[in-house]
Parts: C-alpha cells; sequence; structure tokens
C-alpha cells in the first residue's frame, strides 16, 4: 500500500517534469536577492489600507502559505528575517509566470520581484510582476510544521527546526555573538587566541573519557582532545604570557540535558596570576557579557531570576557543604564519610572523593544565584597549586549557575617534582580500574622542569553559558546539531 506521503512526493515529482517540460530549470544558479521582509515591513508600516507604491522589490524565500484560486493567488514566503505576504494575478505576470506558480508547493523557495502595496486586511505585501522559482522540494513538509514540537525531529532534523520554528535561529545568532565577545574581552586584554591538538598522543587536563582513534601512518593509537590544558601551559611556559583557546572538547561519557559528547570550551591562562585574579575575570567577563546580549546582568532564567552582576557570591567547599547539607565533613572521619556515602547510595572512594561526592548530591542544586565554590580537596585535583593556607586543600573554584556547573579554574601547579609525584597518584588509581584518573604526561613534566612561571587558568563550558544567557533549558538546544543514536533501520524494508 502506497503511503499518502509517497503519493505527495510523486505528485512532486510529476509536477517537476512538468516545469523542466516548460523550458524552465527547477534548480537556477543563482538570484538577484536585494529586500528582506523586515525590512520591507518596517518601511511600509504606515501605508494606509489598500494603498499601493511603485517601488519594486526582489525577495527570495521558501513558501509557508498558498491560497491558490483562479486568476489570482496569496500566499506567504519566509527568509531569514520574517515572512511576507505575496499576491500574485495572472494577467499581470503572464501565462508562463501562472502557470508555473500552479506548480508550486508550500516548501518550495521562490525568488520575486514586485510592488508594495498594503492589503484590506491591512498586510504589506508584495504585488507580484516577476517570478522565479528558485529549488522544488520534493518532500513535502511535517504534517504540524508549523510549530514542530517533537524534540526528536527537530534535533535530528534541524533544517526542519529552522522552517519551522524559524525563533531558533535567534538562539544561533545569538550563540555568534556571545562566542565573539568571549573573544573580544579577552582580546581587549591582550590575551591571544591559540590552536591546540585536536588528535593527541596523551590525553589530559581533565578527569574524563576520552575517544580513542589510530593514526594509521604512524601505527599508533590517538585520542580526541579532552581539554587543551597541557598543550596552553606549554605556551605558558615557552613565554606567552596570556594565551587562550575557544573549541571543541570530546569526551566519551553521558548525554543528558547538560551533557553533549563534544562541546565548545574556552579554556584561558595568564601568567601570573593566581584563582583569585582569575575570579574576578570570571564574573567581569560573563557579566559584560550578559549586559551585552540581553541589555542587563539580571536575566530571566525559566520561572526565576539569575543575576550575573558582579561580584559574585564566594564559598568554600566546606562551607557549602555544612550550609545545604549540614555536615562538617572536615572534623568527620573516614568511617563516618562511608556511612554517609552508604546512605545517599554513591560510589565508595578516598575521603577526599567522597566529600566531594556528597557535595554534588547535596549541594550543587541549591547553587541557583552566580556562586563560586573554593578550595577542594587535593587528591581530586592533580594539577592545581596547594592552599597557601592549608597543605590538604588546592587552590581551585568552580562556578555554579542555577546547580550547574560552567567553569573550573585553579592556581596552576608549576612544581615540576610536584606534578610528577601527583601524576603517579592518578596512575596507581588508573591501575585500580579508575578509567577516568589523569595519564602521566612525561613530556609535559620535562617542559615544566624548564620553569613555568606562576599561572592562573580557567575552562568555561559555553554551550551551558549559553543556555542560560538565552533561557534554554538543554545543551541540545543551542547545539545546531547535538549528538543523536542513529534510527534503526527496519531490516524488512
Amino acid at each position: 500500500m502506497v503511503q499518502p506521503e509517497h503519493r505527495l512526493i510523486e505528485e512532486r515529482k510529476r509536477k517537476l517534469e512538468t516545469i523542466r517540460s516548460m523550458g524552465i530549470n527547477p534548480y537556477p544558479y543563482s538570484f538577484e536577492q536585494k529586500h528582506h521582509s523586515d525590512e520591507i515591513l518596517l518601511k511600509y508600516s504606515k501605508l494606509k489600507t489598500e494603498e499601493k507604491t511603485n517601488d519594486k522589490v526582489l525577495m527570495a524565500g521558501r513558501i509557508t502559505a498558498l491560497r491558490q484560486m483562479g486568476k489570482a493567488s496569496f500566499g506567504h514566503i519566509q527568509d531569514s528575517t520574517g515572512k511576507m505576504q505575496f499576491y500574485i494575478r495572472e494577467d499581470e505576470t503572464g501565462n508562463k509566470n501562472y502557470a508555473l506558480f500552479k506548480l508550486l508547493d508550500i516548501g518550495d523557495i521562490i525568488g520575486i520581484k514586485g510592488t508594495v502595496f498594503k492589503t484590506k486586511t491591512g498586510e504589506v505585501s508584495v504585488r507580484i510582476k516577476e517570478l522565479e522559482l528558485l529549488s522544488k522540494a520534493l518532500h513535502p513538509l511535517p504534517e504540524k510544521w508549523h510549530g514542530l514540537k517533537d524534540p526528536e525531529i527537530r534535533y535530528r532534523q534541524r533544517y526542519l527546526d529552522l522552517i519551522s520554528n524559524p525563533e531558533v535561529s535567534e538562539v544561533f545568532k545569538k550563540r555568534a555573538v556571545i562566542i565573539d565577545e568571549i573573544r573580544n574581552f579577552l582580546k581587549e586584554d591582550s590575551f591571544i587566541e591559540v590552536d591546540t591538538p585536536t588528535l593527541q598522543p596523551v590525553y589530559g587536563g581533565a578527569e574524563a573519557k576520552p575517544f580513542t582513534t589510530k593514526l594509521n601512518a604512524l601505527n599508533m593509537n590517538v585520542y580526541l582532545q579532552i581539554s587543551p590544558e597541557l598543550y596552553l601551559k606549554r605556551l605558558i611556559i615557552g613565554g606567552m604570557e596570556k594565551v587562550f583557546f575557544i573549541g571543541k572538547n570530546f569526551r566519551n561519557e553521558g548525554v543528558d540535558r547538560t551533557h553533549n559528547p563534544e562541546f565548545t570550551m574556552m579554556e584561558c591562562y595568564e601568567s601570573y596570576a593566581d584563582y583569585n585574579k582569575v575570579m574576578q575575570r570570571v564574573e567581569n567577563m560573563i557579566s559584560s557579557i550578559c549586559k551585552k546580549v540581553n541589555g542587563a546582568a539580571k536575566i530571566k532564567y525559566g520561572n526565576i531570576e539569575i543575576d550575573f552582576k558582579a561580584p559574585w557570591k564566594r564559598m568554600t567547599m566546606f562551607e557549602a557543604i555544612k550550609k545545604y547539607a549540614h555536615l562538617d565533613v572536615e572534623k568527620m572521619s573516614e568511617i563516618e564519610l562511608k556511612k554517609k556515602v552508604r546512605e545517599l547510595g554513591l560510589e565508595m572512594g578516598s575521603k577526599d572523593e567522597m566529600i566531594n561526592s556528597i557535595f554534588e548530591e547535596l549541594v550543587e542544586k541549591h547553587l541557583i544565584q552566580p556562586t563560586f565554590i573554593t578550595d577542594y580537596p587535593i587528591t581530586i585535583c592533580p594539577l592545581t597549586k596547594v592552599h597557601r593556607k592549608n597543605k590538604n586543600l588546592v587552590e581551585r573554584f568552580e562556578a555554579f549557575v542555577n546547580g550547574t556547573e560552567i567553569a573550573n579554574a585553579y592556581s596552576e601547579l608549576n612544581d615540576p617534582v610536584e606534578q610528577e609525584k601527583r601524576f603517579s597518584i592518578q596512575e596507581e588509581k588508573r591501575k585500580e580500574g579508575k578509567e577516568e584518573a589523569h595519564p602521566k604526561d612525561k613530556d609535559f613534566v620535562e617542559a615544566m622542569h624548564y620553569g613555568m612561571p606562576p599561572c592562573g587558568g580557567v575552562g568555561i563550558g559555553i554551550d551551558r553559558l549559553i543556555m542560560f544567557l538565552t533561557n534554554q533549558h538543554s545543551i541540545r538546544d543551542v547545539i545546531p546539531f547535538p549528538f543523536m543514536k542513529p534510527i534503526e533501520e527496519n531490516k524488512n524494508i
């Protein structure tokens, strides 16, 4: 049995052959587009009802509505700025043009030349004088393409999402502005943008599972970058005092509302700075960007109001656990911590790992307004300098908004002997089966032996930041093409 959609496709193919038989190329090479719907609507908004002009416009866009009648018809085309109504008459465009129009469908892309007028109902419209088919669409748009809501279709076929929900493009336009503003903020402070290898012989810079691939030319396994950190620090060692990277990281881990296997990260490193200076940079950067893209540092995110105005709240990890979990983990014994972790159904680990698990489980969800959580246990931070006041802690902070981490930063460890010792500890964890533990990067340690200046660095999750600044509640809504599990094809077909 032929399905209705198949019949529609076959009908469109027949129309395509008819158009070709008329001597018309249904897929021409170009069109001289001079005007967009938004500028026309604004310029002629004050026309009186049924007022006509002789002003000619050249527009192009996708047909989104058709009312094909006898010898006069209406429709709408959609371009990148909005929709415009058009009116076409056979006696004004000629028999061939109107015959072509009769073969058009919703979804086709056309170019029109005509004059502007306002209809009886007060809608600014274009009266077509010349019509050109620019692309014949062979597949009909989904039945409910006006306001397409199915997230599976929206994410898998982003082109249909953009056609049916034009406001989605505004999120991606704002995304581009946000990334530009991050670049501008750093460059104004003399940071230099650099590249780092995507394919790496030793991955590092975070605790994460990498993607593994093979470099055939050298017959060796390599890894997709999980972080640019260790390469950026090599540049710091080499004398580049302020560097930053914006690009893709790849982590072979979970997929959920705030995680995608590949994601965009900004990392920057500054010689002679510590985590206190980096904190100020982060809050000032994000506050400034929020003002530029949204007009104010205070925004609505769902039903809550978030204020990015600097300075942000600061709490140590131990203070946050005491406040929100009502536990004094600093004074708890390992036995007491194990008991609590067991009650919460969390994985066992070292004392520091259990403290971090308790923080993630009981505290993060309370961090709604922008907050810096500082001073983490030493053994879970292999690249971070020991706290100047407490040898059991490191000078690290994470920035949280609405219970989600958006930034991670350190006073960077620059003692090569201590770094090698920390890597060795991580290697032991790897032998014990902890896949996410940091591998030893011998070349990086060797580089540190030549002298690395005091340094402050931070990584900011661009996609998560964009979620908040555009009021989106899934990372898939701010990534044009999020990773999706392939659809299994019907083997019986």
